[in-house]
């Protein structure tokens, strides 16, 4: 029980505050001795409700340790007004961009369904041909020759070559859907 109460008075006593964010959460570090190695611990107190999403990013860093010193004062200030600036930023170029879509949608008719566009099935389907009824019987046949003709082709080359170790392509015989595994 005594090295409970040592430990939280300890937590106490040897805590060193290193800074406040804009928020009001406070932030502390205390250097303890760990297996012989001398560690710093760093945590964030909360103002109020602890929310882990109001604390800014450059005290984040400081608490994972990936920065070895705590954010200054003047540092967040400058970061700040640099954030500050990106934000005005990002509002002119909107505004910019709404002027511009005026001025043409003023000489050109724009509709705007607020849905995204998709491809156009019709010109799509357009580029392949439109098949009638009995070509879809002729395409299969043909493509059943092809594969009798290819397996006649691999039947009359086992019988002809040793086979090899080296790979063999088709080449420009090749047609989609006509192969099949060896046996």
């Amino acid at each position: 029980m005594s090295k409970l109460f040592q430990r939280v008075a300890g937590f106490f006593t040897n805590r060193t505050m290193v800074g406040m964010d804009k928020a009001g959460n406070r932030y502390f570090a205390k250097k303890d001795e760990v297996d012989g190695i001398m560690k710093e611990k760093r945590w964030v107190l909360f103002k109020g409700e602890e929310d882990p999403t109001s604390i800014p990013v450059e005290w984040i860093c400081w608490l994972n340790g990936q920065r070895k010193r705590a954010p200054t004062p003047e540092e967040l200030m400058d970061l700040e007004a640099r954030r500050e600036r990106v934000r005005q930023n990002v509002a002119l170029l909107k505004k910019e961009e709404e002027e511009r879509k005026a001025r043409e949608g003023s000489t050109r008719k724009v509709i705007n369904t607020d849905k995204v566009g998709g491809p156009d099935l019709k010109s799509f389907i357009r580029q392949f041909g439109v098949p009638s009824e009995g070509d879809e019987n002729q395409e299969e046949s043909v493509s059943m020759e092809g594969v009798r003709n290819s397996q006649e082709k691999e039947a009359k080359k086992a019988n002809q070559d040793p086979e090899s170790t080296e790979p063999t392509g088709s080449g420009q015989t090749f047609r989609p859907g006509t192969w099949q595994p060896p046996t």
